[in-house]
Order: C-alpha cells, then sequence, then structure tokens
C-alpha cells in the first residue's frame, strides 16, 4: 500500500530558497575574533618587549627573525591550529594579514628554520618574556581597576608536571613515567599556575625521562626571581614534589608551602600519632605533630587527617579484626589545621584541569619539530598563547569570560566572520549584529582600543 508522501512545511521552516555560487570576495574573515588579540599584544608592547629581552639575529639578508616565527605560531595556536603548517594556513587570512602588518608571510619550511636557530639561552629568555609581558598586564589590571593581584602580598602557586606523549623519535624525548601510554617516549613539562588568574607563571619543557622534581630547586630560584621581594608565595603541590632542598629554600625566602607527604614507613610513623575525632566529619581524625627526616636541617611541621575503611573496603577485611584506615599527610607552614590543610590541598585539583586545558586546548607541548630546542621555543609559544586568554580575561573584567575555557572562547569570540573595509584614511571590520554572548562579545572588542 502507498502513501502520498508530501513535504509540509511549519511556522519555524519555509523552503529552501535556491543558491547561486559566486566567487570573488574579497577582504573576508572567518577568523576576525583574532583582531583585538593582535591589536591587545600590538598595545602590550609585545614586540619592543620581545626585542628587549630575546637576544636573537639572523643575517642582514633575512626577511624573518625569532619575534616573527613566535609572533605568527601565538596567534596559530589561539585561531586553534595544530600544526605549524596549520599556523601558517591560519595566516594566509588577508585580513588577518593585513591587520597583523604582514608583507608577506613565510612558509612552514621557513618558521622551522628560523626555530633551529634557537639555543638554551634564547629559550630562558623566551621565559623571562612570558614573565615581562605579565608584569604589564597585571600593572595594567591594577591600575584599570579589575584586579588587585600585582599589589597582593601573597599568592598560591600550583606547581605540577605533566606528560606529553610523543611519536617518532623526535630529540629529547625518552621513555619515563607515562599514565596515558606505558613505554612510549614523551616529554615531560614542569608548569607553575597562580590560582588567582589561572595563568601558567613559569613552564620548563624537559625530556621525557625526567623525574617530577627534577630540576624544582632551580625552577623556583627562576620564578621567585621574577616576582616582587615583598611577594610571599604559598607552594601547593603533590608528593613528587617533597622535597628538602625545596623546603629549605622556600623557608629562607619566608615563604610558604603545603605539600603533600611521601616517605618510607610514613603508615607506621601515622599509626602511633595521638588521633582525635574531627567535628562535623563522621569517621574522619586528625593528629599534628614534628618530624625531621633524615637530610633534613630543621623538623617541620606534618597535619594529617584519616578516614576509616570498612571491612568491605579491604581486601582481606573479614579476616582481619585491625582496624583500617586511608591516610592523607601534609607538611606546611601554614596555620591550617589538618582538616583545613586537607581541603585547601584538593582545590589543587582544579590546576590540572588548567593544564588539560592548555594541552588539549592551546596545543602546549603539541607542536613539535625534530629539534629539542625548538620544541622548547614552541612550549613557550603555547604558554604565551595560553596566558594571552587569561590575561585577556583579567583586564575585560568581565566575570563570565573569566570562566570559559580557550575552547569556548575560540567558539564564541575567535571564529567569527567579518569584512574588512577602508575608506577615510582607516581600516572598519564589519562584523554580525547580534552576537550570542553581547555583552562578553563587547568587552572582548574593548580590548583591542589602546590603553
Amino acid at each position: 500500500m502507498s502513501k502520498n508522501i508530501t513535504n509540509k512545511l511549519t511556522t519555524a521552516r519555509k523552503a529552501s530558497p535556491k543558491i547561486r555560487y559566486e566567487g570573488g570576495g574579497r577582504n573576508l574573515s572567518s577568523q576576525a575574533g583574532l583582531i583585538p588579540v593582535i591589536k591587545f599584544l600590538d598595545g602590550l608592547g609585545f614586540s619592543e618587549l620581545f626585542g628587549r629581552h630575546v637576544h636573537h639575529e639572523r643575517g642582514h639578508s633575512a626577511q624573518y627573525q625569532l619575534v616573527d616565527a613566535v609572533f605568527l605560531v601565538l596567534i596559530g595556536l589561539l585561531g586553534g591550529a595544530r600544526s605549524i603548517s596549520q599556523c601558517v594556513v591560519l595566516w594566509s587570512d588577508a585580513v588577518l594579514r593585513r591587520v597583523g602588518g604582514w608583507t608577506r608571510t613565510p612558509e612552514e619550511s621557513t618558521v622551522g628554520r628560523v626555530l633551529k636557530t634557537v639555543t638554551e639561552r634564547h629559550v630562558s629568555e623566551l621565559e623571562t618574556l612570558v614573565h615581562e609581558v605579565r608584569k604589564r598586564v597585571w600593572g595594567r589590571a591594577l591600575r584599570f581597576g579589575r584586579s588587585r593581584i600585582a599589589s597582593q602580598c601573597e599568592k598560591w602557586v600550583d606547581v605540577d608536571s605533566t606528560v606529553k606523549t610523543v611519536y617518532g623519535r623526535p630529540e629529547g624525548s625518552a621513555k619515563g613515567y607515562n599514565p596515558h601510554k606505558r613505554g612510549a617516549p614523551s616529554y615531560h613539562p614542569l608548569l607553575a599556575f597562580c590560582t588567582d588568574t589561572k595563568e601558567i607563571l613559569q613552564g620548563w619543557f624537559r625530556t621525557g625521562s625526567a623525574y617530577t622534581s627534577n630540576g624544582i630547586v632551580e625552577f623556583m630560584k627562576q620564578l621567585l626571581a621574577q616576582l616582587p621581594d615583598h611577594h610571599r608565595i604559598v607552594f601547593r603541590a603533590d608528593s613528587g614534589f617533597f622535597v628538602g632542598a625545596l623546603m629549605d629554600l622556600l623557608d629562607q625566602g619566608a615563604h610558604g608551602y603545603l605539600i603533600k607527604v611521601k616517605l618510607r614507613g610514613l603508615v607506621p610513623l601515622l599509626a602511633q600519632q595521638h588521633w582525635t575525632p574531627i567535628r562535623h566529619q563522621p569517621g574522619w581524625q586528625q593528629c599534628e605533630f614534628a618530624y625531621q627526616a633524615h637530610d633534613w636541617k630543621q623538623a617541620r611541621f606534618f597535619v594529617a587527617v584519616r578516614r576509616r575503611k570498612e571491612a568491605a573496603d579491604h581486601p582481606q577485611g573479614e579476616l582481619l579484626e585491625l582496624e583500617h584506615y586511608e591516610y592523607f599527610c601534609y607538611v606546611t607552614s601554614e596555620p591550617l589545621s589538618p582538616w583545613q590543610a586537607h581541603r585547601t590541598y584538593g582545590e589543587r585539583a582544579t590546576s590540572e584541569t588548567w593544564i588539560e586545558e592548555a594541552k588539549t586546548q592551546m596545543g602546549l607541548a603539541h607542536l613539535k619539530t625534530e629539534h629539542f630546542l625548538a620544541n622548547a621555543a614552541l612550549f613557550q609559544c603555547a604558554v604565551l598563547a595560553y596566558n594571552t586568554l587569561r590575561w585577556m580575561a583579567l583586564i575585560s573584567g568581565n566575570a563570565t569570560l573569566q570562566r570559559w575555557e580557550p575552547h569556548t572562547v575560540r567558539t564564541f569570540l575567535i571564529r567569527v566572520a567579518g569584512k574588512l573595509l577602508s575608506g577615510a584614511n582607516q581600516l572598519r571590520i564589519k562584523l554580525p549584529r547580534q552576537p550570542l554572548h553581547p555583552q562578553v562579545w563587547e568587552d572582548w572588542l574593548a580590548l583591542s582600543q589602546p590603553a
């Protein structure tokens, strides 16, 4: 039995009209939201800071300098590029090239050649560049009344490492701790986050065989040298950073720390302490004590909490009559009760989310060549790209923008159609009339205005 099927129109839709396609559209962009980013960096004096702190020069006949390669990759990552090739393709947008002041843009091979000239000194100078741009942003945020982070005397800093699996055998990759792909070569970067602004204060690119805490003392010396003398930081990290020399450094500078404890024989040590119930926390107990490890210069303050485990939680619980506990122990310089320390330490899980955002949404340690130092420079480009979004959100004062992840910013603010118009000795960008988030969009556009 056949039925007559007709296309019935609804009140929400009508018949699709016929479309004729024509070429020849000029001055069109699919990434118009990158224009405020370019103007924001120009307003911060990015190129001037680069020239002042990164001392890299090529021959007189070279058309492109390191600053050109870094800026090309930085904007490319913000636009969603996942390779140097995609960064170059993004800049094929004539509107972006004109707004960015490019008379020509380099090819992928040219970018690679420029990056191969990077030395260890240049990588260190790129790390300094991150700090110098941050200082300008914090100063501007304070001046505009957006944030008092620059004047705050105490800052919590979350430090963690992350693993980035690599394929092939690029220089510097090695087998090490890799929970995602065991036995595969990787890199093992080290990162420090400012908990107030979510930005990466400092990042080191390391080989995959580096242990979690390798170089942490020198890492913190460099970070502390870039912060004002009157600033006190509180270092928060997991047990991989339970290092006596690190705590000595922080103690000497009157800084603080909250670090999860990693000791042989920790459970027997905790079992012999005096435990008391935690008020309003059924099943939990707490203790405080001083302890000096064998290689320490002094005793330090330990706090711990424990939760009683039911017999079913233990594999031999039905055979044993002893009580079993799950322990959480921390060494700290802060005036925190054991429960407060446990809760405060738990907040560092947010930094792990920021790491994943930087890796998966901003290409942190994803762009690679065959050369380790070139990859280290690309890593610093990704740090700058991730921080640029955090800095723009900070100065905007828009709470919604400050909450958004990079992918959300890219979806609603960067990948926006635009048409470049010129006349009366000025450039204008024609944009969609009704953005999905009007206030966020207005605040985003305002960031392109001179300070």
